[in-house]
């Protein structure tokens, strides 16, 4: 079985963070879903797991943090196309996300950032393999 990412968000609202996600294009997996948790399907090894903050408190002796006022994490999506970056990025602004950051463009790469509506930062970015092979940092 091939290493699988699950990224577990605390969130606010779970009806209005599960239908911006759907928004985004993403699936819900009834399977894992229910009044504390939505199993979102981002790709075949990819899932976001949002989970009402009562919920995410029982995995953590630690407080959760306020995404809307803390950082502790940025989450990045890969994208086939610079296009692509851009479509995603406005569907999140679209389905009530927010801006985050001036569009990153290095040429061989290029991405975006949003907020959702929890606060949780996000980036979607494109990079041409042949053009990062050759550069140098």
């Amino acid at each position: 079985m091939p290493t699988m990412i699950f990224v577990n968000l605390p969130v606010k609202d779970l009806g209005t963070s599960t239908a911006f996600y759907e928004a985004l294009g993403y699936q819900r997996n009834p399977q894992f879903s229910d009044e504390n948790a939505s199993s979102i399907v981002i790709s075949e090894h990819i899932h976001v797991m949002l989970l009402t903050e009562k919920f995410f408190s029982t995995f953590t002796k630690k407080a959760i943090a306020d995404a809307g006022t803390t950082t502790e994490s940025i989450l990045c999506i890969s994208a086939e196309s610079r296009e692509a970056v851009d479509v995603l990025a406005d569907k999140a602004l679209a389905a009530g996300g927010s801006f985050s950051n001036e569009p990153m463009d290095e040429g061989f790469m290029y991405g975006r950032s949003f907020q959702d509506p929890d606060g949780h930062l996000w980036e979607v970015m494109w990079m041409d393999p042949a053009a990062a092979q050759g550069h140098e940092s």
